[in-house]
């Protein structure tokens, strides 16, 4: 098995309000999907940003290693510079910046290098295709007056744009019908193909999953892993529910 792009390591997190994560650990390798499920309000969404650095959550304990380096106290800016991305279940809204301008510039903090504007037009006129999106979205202000639909597929164009070496997905299927989600589907399905990416897929809906290659997957109940296992997990859970991980965890999630 190749070494993990990520470890995560007893990872505990909290915000003013108390303590949400409680021992986190995992690991993904290289091009490995990972999905993480649990109840609404289970910390899932914590754990991505906790992983992403954002500062609103107060790393409380353990360790976040991204290719053997502990990035636990790295600004988000700089994870995202190793390699690091995080689709947002909500996507802002940035009146004054278009797509396009977003784009090249999060490309050249990535890479440190100017960017090679006909090689990136080809590149954002790709994309687009494979989303379905008009070329007319390069020109938009990001995300303003898109639909929920939209902005799930520009946080996709992101991901196919930027190339990280690890994707984290939150929510990505959230309010989107079935011809969106099979639009996302082969946008994500391009970026592991493209890149050989690792992904971490957060999300209590399966419909994303059905065409994604699912190495592991993971049960989160009231902050904490309460379950690990192969795509057959995905199955049980369908069939069964969350009911009797909640009950590993004492009570309500």
């Amino acid at each position: 098995m190749a070494d993990a792009i990520l470890q995560v390591r007893d990872l505990s997190a909290a915000i003013e309000e108390g303590e949400i994560l409680h021992g986190i650990s995992l690991d993904i390798c290289p091009g490995e999907t990972h999905v993480l499920m649990g109840p609404n309000g289970a910390g899932k969404s914590t754990l991505g940003h906790t992983l992403m650095g954002n500062p609103v959550y107060k790393v409380t304990g353990g360790h976040i290693f991204f290719e053997g380096e502990d990035i636990t106290e790295l600004s988000s800016d700089k994870r995202a510079a190793r390699g690091m991305f995080l689709s947002f279940q909500n996507p802002l809204e940035v009146p004054g910046l278009s797509v396009e301008t977003f784009l090249r510039g999060a490309l050249r903090k990535k890479t440190g290098r100017p960017v090679r504007i006909l090689k990136f037009k080809k590149e954002l006129a790709a994309a687009l295709d494979l989303l379905q999106m008009d070329a007319s979205y390069a020109e938009r202000d990001l995300n303003v007056g898109f639909s929920g639909g939209e902005k799930k597929k520009a946080e996709i164009l992101q991901l196919l744009i930027l190339s990280p070496k690890l994707a984290i997905l939150d929510e990505t299927d959230s309010g989107l019908d079935v011809d969106a989600v099979r639009t996302v589907s082969m946008g994500i399905q391009e970026y592991q193909k493209r890149t050989g990416g690792a992904l971490l897929v957060i999300t209590h809906s399966t419909r994303i999953l059905d065409s994604l290659k699912v190495d592991r997957t993971h049960v989160m109940v009231r902050g904490k892993l309460v379950a690990e296992g192969d795509a057959s997990l995905i199955d049980e859970i369908n069939r069964e529910g969350f009911e009797k991980y909640i009950a590993m965890r004492g009570g309500e999630a």
